[in-house]
């Protein structure tokens, strides 16, 4: 009898987190062609959605309008505060198995080093650390997207873009000779201000604002103290040159930027 009242009792609260959470929905459909229903089904757990049910009560969030990107690793959500300010919402995937290959990145010498073993820790710890490098970044004065809160595999952050569509990527921008020397600026910046290699600095991972380059997916980041390192940064200056190169801009060779970001 009690466990049919328990079950019950789950049963109702689940239901009404999930209509808490998307009651406001105004997407129906990704632009990769995943519906709407199904994503959320396969992201939002039990445990998942009682971190988003906390973070509505604890005033970190409102609710959430629907789902803005859907990766192997994780799931964009567009949310809202009180204020109606717009908040991503990145809840990586604890069914992956993709985050298995990410230990390299996540045994620093001096954080992360303990790590419990199965998939769920794994990618809770992944989200932390991505977490961490934001913050630090932030605090150094690089432009990264603001973190804002980071419960298990859920993370909050600033939402670059308007009405839920975010900013334009290198990749999808028009770029100039100003933005190849503000991306070379910010590796420089990540390394000699945050002691941080990005460990994933690319065009698909840089936003073009008005203002700005943002840089974000910082889950890759490393501490330069890690043993990998400056292998990570040389693969950061040669992919952000070729890309560069690429769109027909004078670029400097790549030896040159790893000379003058680390002496």
């Amino acid at each position: 009898m009690n466990d049919m009242l328990t079950d019950n009792l789950e049963k109702k609260l689940e239901s009404l987190i999930n209509n808490e959470l998307i009651s406001k929905s105004k997407r129906g459909k990704l632009a990769d062609g995943f519906k709407k229903n199904k994503v959320i089904n396969e992201v939002l757990d039990k445990t998942t959605m009682m971190i988003m049910y906390d973070m509505i009560k604890s005033h970190i969030i409102s609710y959430v309008n629907g789902v803005v990107k859907a990766g192997k690793e994780s799931v964009l959500f567009w949310a809202v505060d009180e204020n109606q300010n717009d908040i991503a919402l990145k809840v990586y995937l604890v069914t992956t198995t993709s985050f298995k290959k990410r230990a390299p990145y996540i045994l620093d010498v001096k954080r992360f080093s303990k790590i419990k073993r199965g998939t769920r820790n794994l990618v809770n710890l992944w989200a932390k650390k991505e977490f961490t490098n934001l913050r630090r970044c932030f605090k150094c004065g690089i432009p990264v997207v603001k973190p804002i809160y980071v419960s298990k595999n859920v993370l909050a952050m600033e939402f670059v873009g308007k009405n839920g569509v975010p900013a334009r990527t290198l990749l999808e921008s028009k770029v100039n000779k100003k933005d190849y020397d503000m991306a070379i600026s910010i590796l420089s910046k990540l390394y000699r201000d945050a002691h941080l290699v990005h460990g994933d600095f690319s065009e698909y991972n840089i936003f073009k604002t008005d203002k700005e380059l943002i840089v974000f997916d910082l889950g890759s980041g490393v501490d330069i103290q890690h043993p990998n390192s400056m292998e990570f940064l040389k693969r950061d200056i040669n992919n952000i040159t070729k890309f560069f190169a690429k769109r027909g801009l004078t670029v400097q060779n790549p030896v040159d930027v790893y000379n003058k970001v680390v002496e």
